[in-house]
């Protein structure tokens, strides 16, 4: 089963083909980061209007890498949350209307599904295993006991982890996006340099939750209180020292959870997988099982929207055309104890 998978949720057009869930025919990714960066984030209506001006070269040039035609294609999927509305609409309204004029299946897909299947398109995983999903958006500890079941274990309480990097790029007027250059940056420095608070929050209602939100605002306006005796104040090891503590507390609560859930497999996905500090750190664990996407389907992409829709089309399941977009992530189950 061939399925055309479509992402738009924030500012990378991307369309895929994917055969059978699993092998990756053609994957097409447009980005915008050269017309988001003179304003160091992504401007929303930019960021639609190139959707726009984008979908319909993107889908032809999926098709033609792959050697296909629309004929050849057996279903549809599209993106429908979450993320930027005007961003999701285009990708999603493009992916319906195209389903609808083929009379093909069409399967709206959740984007944080998406990323944490973006591993199992080059690896054979076996389910229930703990998943860690960190981007821009979003910072997620979960089990995941299928697909399309995930029990949330922790969350961010503030900030998410990418959107911490970004944040403290911007300030520092290091460029966007700021976690690929805090990541390349800290290759330089040194991350014991500086002792970042690292925060404090209810251990009993939050024992999986993460805060970057004082983090981020020690490294912009409290720095100087924070260096060590005789260290360097240059920018390579305030980036070195800044992620440092920035991945040692999300690991923390993540090998926290995995000695509380007895789970020996670990899943990453989101653009923060990328991260060089945070594939090491994991890999020092030789008691987990350790798996990241490949570096090019870490950041958005089609082909972990026609993975994820493979396992929907073959369970049965298909979207309604009055289905719409959502900003907004689902509500999902807490896991363990119902934990707040």
């Amino acid at each position: 089963m061939k399925v055309l998978g479509i992402e738009s949720s924030c500012d990378e057009t991307a369309c895929a083909i994917v055969e059978d869930g699993k092998t990756i025919i053609s994957n097409v990714v447009a980005t915008q980061i050269p017309f988001h960066q003179i304003y160091k984030g992504v401007v929303p209506e930019i960021a639609s209007r190139k959707h726009a001006e984008w979908i319909l070269p993107v889908v032809r040039q999926a098709l033609t890498e792959s050697g296909l035609t629309l004929d050849n294609v057996d279903a549809i999927a599209a993106t429908n949350r979450p993320g930027l509305m005007g961003s999701l609409l285009v990708g999603f309204t493009f992916g319906k209307t195209l389903a609808w004029a083929t009379q093909k299946p069409f399967i709206a897909v959740n984007h944080m599904l998406g990323h944490l299947y973006a591993a199992h398109l080059v690896n054979d995983i076996q389910y229930p295993y703990l998943g860690l999903l960190v981007s821009g958006g979003h910072t997620i500890i979960c089990k995941v006991n299928n697909f399309d079941d995930l029990e949330i274990l922790g969350t961010t309480l503030d900030d998410s982890v990418g959107e911490a990097f970004d944040k403290v790029a911007k300030f520092y007027g290091l460029g966007y996006p700021g976690g690929v250059i805090i990541d390349n940056l800290a290759k330089d420095g040194d991350p014991n340099s500086a002792a970042f608070p690292v925060p404090k929050i209810d251990e009993e209602e939050h024992r999986y939750d993460v805060s970057f939100s004082g983090l981020k605002t020690a490294v912009i306006h409290q720095c100087d209180l924070f260096w060590k005796p005789g260290a360097e104040h240059t920018i390579e090891n305030m980036c070195a020292a800044f992620q440092e503590t920035a991945v040692r507390t999300l690991v923390g609560r993540l090998l926290r959870a995995a000695d509380d859930t007895g789970l020996k497999t670990v899943v990453c996905g989101g653009g923060v997988a990328a991260n060089s500090r945070l594939r090491a750190m994991l890999a020092e664990r030789s008691d987990l099982n350790c798996i990241f996407p490949p570096l090019k389907l870490c950041g958005d992409n089609g082909a972990m929207i026609a993975g994820v829709a493979y396992h929907f089309l073959k369970r049965g399941d298909r979207t309604g055309f009055d289905t719409t977009a959502c900003a907004r992530i689902p509500q999902f189950k807490r896991g363990l104890a119902g934990r707040k």
